[in-house]
Parts: C-alpha cells; sequence; structure tokens
C-alpha cells in the first residue's frame, strides 16, 4: 500500500510516517522507483507509535521498544523486558505527578470559582438593599 492509503487507514497524516520512518520507527520497503511499500503490520505499527506518543512517550523513547519489535504485549521479542518494563514505570510516575497536578489545578479551580460565587451573591444583596 502507498503512503497516503497508510495514512486513510490510521488516521495519521504522511507528514507524521514520513517524520516515523525518519526516527526509524517505521521501515517501509521501497520500489525501484523508490516510492515508498507498506504493508498490514505497518498499520499496527503505526497505531502503536501513537498510542505511545498518546500517553506521553516521545518517539526517541519509543524507538528502543519498536527496534525490540514489541508494540504489543503479546509480540516482540522477550528480552525486551527490562527496557519495556523501566520505560513504562517511568511513564507511569510521570503520569501520577500529572494526575497529582491536575487534582491540585481543579482544587484551586473549585476554591476560586466558590470564592467569586461568594462575592458575587454579597454584590447582588448589597445592590437589593
Amino acid at each position: 500500500m502507498k503512503i497516503s492509503d497508510l495514512s486513510d487507514r490510521t488516521g495519521v497524516s504522511t507528514r507524521s510516517i514520513r517524520y516515523y520512518e525518519k526516527k526509524n520507527l517505521i521501515k517501509p520497503s521501497r520500489t525501484e522507483n523508490s516510492y515508498r511499500v507498506y504493508d498490514e503490520r505497518d498499520i499496527e505499527r503505526v497505531k502503536a507509535i501513537r498510542f505511545f506518543l498518546d500517553i506521553g512517550l516521545t518517539t526517541d523513547e519509543i524507538q528502543p521498544i519498536i527496534a525490540c519489535g514489541s508494540i504489543a504485549p503479546m509480540d516482540g521479542d522477550w528480552n525486551c523486558a527490562e527496557a519495556a518494563i523501566a520505560l513504562y514505570e517511568e511513564q507511569l510516575s510521570k503520569t501520577r505527578q500529572q494526575i497529582e497536578q491536575l487534582e491540585n489545578a481543579q482544587r484551586h479551580l473549585k476554591e476560586m470559582i466558590e470564592f467569586w460565587r461568594t462575592v458575587q451573591i454579597r454584590q447582588s444583596r448589597s445592590k437589593g438593599q
């Protein structure tokens, strides 16, 4: 399949797909005239890359896992386990920190809303007198 077909089937732009190739995350075969040719495995690989990016990993962090052929828990080189565990534990720690920051922001916003509602109520009462 051509790059446009891969883009259509994954929802990822052709620009991003070219970038993934540049970062050695995907390696399409080439025709005699240098056109990229993708297969069904590339669809799953691009979807996996998007998943990894969505959970906050960088392409540099993804590369070693992809290089092991380990794009899903049930495939790949089992010798990659140590690197995969370290990567996922680090990302889990970052995710927990982000959740904590968001919970703090949520708490602060609720306090600010409550403060301004109180101000609004007091203003409407003083205008009513």
